[in-house]
């Protein structure tokens, strides 16, 4: 087993691991409620982890978490007039999908 990185809370962790299993990588989340030891043992030490079944899946699994963190983002002009920033691709006022360029 290989731990692949720490995430800044369970529910980011949970999410995580989720996406590399779905992505055929067996990964699971370990130190999921040490957070309750924070105080008593360094902060750094009580964060999630998501570790990973096999190391050969290491690299592609850093990969897509690399992409997951960092989508691209936009900001672009409904034709509801609604102003949509972020990483989103659809209207949160009207549903509009954003427009092709």
């Amino acid at each position: 087993m290989l731990r692949l990185t720490q995430a800044p809370n369970i529910a980011i962790a949970t999410l995580w691991a989720d996406i590399l299993c779905e992505a055929g990588m067996t990964a699971s989340v370990q130190r999921q409620y040490l957070g309750a030891a924070a105080g008593h043992l360094p902060p750094d030490q009580c964060l999630p982890e998501i570790w990973l079944e096999y190391d050969e899946h290491a690299a592609r699994a850093r990969t897509l978490l690399n992409d997951l963190q960092n989508l691209p983002q936009r900001r672009w002009a409904c034709r509801c007039g609604e102003m949509v920033e972020g990483g989103f691709e659809q209207c949160w006022h009207c549903g509009a999908l954003m427009p092709l360029d």
